[in-house]
């Protein structure tokens, strides 16, 4: 199988609205865009298929092996694999973030609970936000003020993600709300409370709201064809925080959903906006984002 059409299809199979927001780039970027997710894709889905714990971390001690190859330019068999090395190479992207979000992936395998805010924050930094800031090695921004929009953009659809997969994450024995947002914490295999969580589910969507509202800010730093991508995977991605509010918060209402013609509309929106905003001039150098873990964690901060 070739690399790029390994990549490319496991972006239309398993997100329609990135796949579409992805159709508003040049053909190199979406090419690589496509590659970044695939991967971030393969790593996902072999954490959350292992059966036992064992087997997730054996999962993710392979994954680690692979990135060591990756950036020592050993030979990577799998082709997602190789193409995420010719990523790695063309864009420099900094290993910092790809291990941290191995870090995110192994929070999943060792947790049940997220026992405070803090730690649910740094959840979604680890598997959303160092996405973000490896975007914009991938689109090529230059300007480092782009950073924490970046960022923050990833953490809100990480946290519209908790708020429509209440039940789905349960069912894997995983809970991403702060116990402290809870009225008492339930029982592992106990059914959920569906008043109990109504107020916590609105909470989170009210932090992605704000969070949204700082990644689109940052917006001014893309060229027009990558804002207008950027612009409709945020848009389509508010949609379904809109369809969990109108269903008021309910975790049993099923699985919230954006169907075609809505995303459509949703579209059309964040093209009006995107073109509703001035570009700041770029700065001259590279982009200076390999941050500590400590200076990516204040940037989180809002």
């Amino acid at each position: 199988m070739k690399k790029d059409v390994a990549v490319a299809d496991v972006l239309y199979r398993h997100s329609k609205s990135f796949h579409l927001a992805s159709q508003f780039l040049a053909p190199s970027i979406r090419q690589r865009v496509q590659t970044l997710y695939a991967w971030c894709r393969y790593v996902d889905d072999s954490i959350d298929r292992a059966e036992t714990l064992k087997e997730a971390y054996e999962s993710l001690h392979l994954w680690r092996e692979s990135l060591e190859k990756i950036y020592s330019g050993q030979r990577v068999d799998d082709p997602v694999g190789q193409a995420l090395q010719e990523l790695v190479l063309s864009c420099r992207l900094p290993r910092l973030y790809l291990g941290e979000l191995l870090q995110g992936m192994e929070m999943d395998i060792v947790g049940v609970f997220a026992p405070d805010e803090e730690t649910l924050y740094k959840y979604c930094y680890r598997v959303a936000g160092v996405v973000g800031l490896l975007m914009t090695h991938v689109m090529g921004v230059r300007d480092p003020r782009a950073l924490k929009h970046a960022c923050h953009l990833g953490i809100g659809m990480q946290l519209i993600n908790i708020a429509r997969d209440v039940l789905e994450d349960w069912n894997r024995g995983r809970l991403y709300i702060p116990k402290d947002w809870l009225p008492t914490l339930p029982n592992v295999g106990q059914r959920l409370c569906r008043e109990s969580f109504r107020p916590a589910v609105q909470r989170l969507l009210d932090r992605a709201d704000e969070y949204l509202h700082s990644g689109r800010a940052g917006f001014c730093y893309l060229d027009v064809r990558n804002r207008l991508a950027v612009s409709v995977a945020t848009e389509v991605y508010a949609g379904i925080g809109e369809k969990i509010r109108r269903r008021n918060y309910d975790i049993y209402a099923g699985r919230a959903i954006v169907h075609f013609p809505s995303k459509i509309l949703y579209a059309a929106r964040a093209i009006v906006r995107a073109f509703s905003m001035v570009k700041i001039p770029s700065e001259d150098g590279l982009l200076q984002c390999v941050l500590n873990e400590r200076q990516a964690m204040r940037r989180v901060e809002i």
